[in-house]
């Protein structure tokens, strides 16, 4: 086991030198995450609004952006990674003036959607199909949301909303606004229901995660009528996760901030803000956080249900 796990290991080590000398050469040159995006605009990053980059995904070397065929994404079996430059961006079904993409459906094998929704001037949401929940979250921009009784909620970048099954509601937006929207046919169980949430990172506590340094929120409750929950995760840089998790649940990723190595069954993957990944049951997966900046992906998993 040991020797056949060294090429690997000694893989992963050559790589995160060359991604830390990259980003400290004079040039930039080297790997996607080289200095002129990562330190030199360490200042000039501070002063933009939260998740920019999100909607704003550059690749480094810059001479990257216009390589005819290049791309970071990849489609396996068990993962996936979804980079911004292959993204496919097309009017989204039901909604007005809002364009959407797509980045994990079942096609793939997973028992979710995820997808970008980008509201423009005048837009407004459609409803999901029936029997299906909904989670929106914004990157950029602001909408108001309104449910049935006529309530309004203006959600600003960082805040999110939980729709449950069947509800009616609408999302409007009169300049433009970004979101990373979850949908999934809700699994019930008797006499449990789920009720409307609206809420912002910032209002959530920090929960302890034993054995790692870490940071944890969770957006929705932990109670059983909810059947997935959306983690918020901050890693310093320098910090990675002491597990190697293996497990039944699935899992949709949007990278928020930051940059590092992600593993993902046998291949380890640089990533940066704007990445989108999808994990099936049982893929290994490891994350460390690299660069001079937090980073903070958001996380959906599947909780309280039985797998059978």
């Amino acid at each position: 086991m040991l020797t056949s796990s060294l090429p690997s290991l000694l893989l992963l080590l050559s790589l995160s030198s060359n991604f830390l000398n990259a980003a400290l050469s004079d040039d930039g040159g080297g790997l996607f995450c080289s200095a002129p995006s990562v330190f030199e605009t360490e200042t000039a990053s501070s002063s933009k609004p939260l998740y920019w980059k999100v909607t704003n995904p550059t690749l480094s070397p810059s001479h990257l952006q216009d390589l005819p065929g290049f791309t970071r994404s990849v489609y396996k079996g068990d993962h996936a990674l979804i980079t911004p430059e292959s993204h496919v961006f097309s009017p989204l079904p039901g909604w007005t003036n809002t364009l959407g993409a797509y980045l994990i459906t079942p096609a793939m094998g997973s028992h979710f959607v995820m997808y970008l929704a980008k509201m423009q001037e005048n837009s407004k949401s459609g409803l999901p199909p029936n029997d299906v929940e909904r989670f929106l979250f914004v990157v950029q921009g602001s909408a108001t949301l309104t449910n049935a009784s006529g309530a309004h909620h203006q959600l600003m970048v960082d805040s999110y909303a939980y729709l449950a099954p069947n509800s009616k509601h609408s999302l409007e937006c009169d300049a433009s606004a970004t979101l990373v929207v979850f949908e999934r046919r809700y699994s019930p169980l008797e006499n449990h229901f789920t009720k409307q949430i609206v809420g912002s990172t910032d209002q959530q506590p920090l929960l302890e995660i034993p054995g790692e340094v870490c940071e944890l929120r969770k957006l929705l409750p932990s109670s059983l009528p909810y059947d997935f929950n959306i983690h918020i995760m901050d890693f310093q840089p320098g910090e990675f996760l002491n597990v190697k998790e293996v497990h039944y649940n699935q899992h949709g990723l949007l990278l928020l901030e930051g940059q590092g190595i992600y593993r993902l069954a046998d291949s380890w993957y640089p990533v940066q803000s704007g990445d989108a990944i999808w994990m099936a049951p049982f893929v290994p997966q490891w994350y460390a956080a690299l660069g001079k900046t937090r980073t903070r992906y958001l996380l959906y998993k599947d909780v309280n249900r039985n797998p059978l």
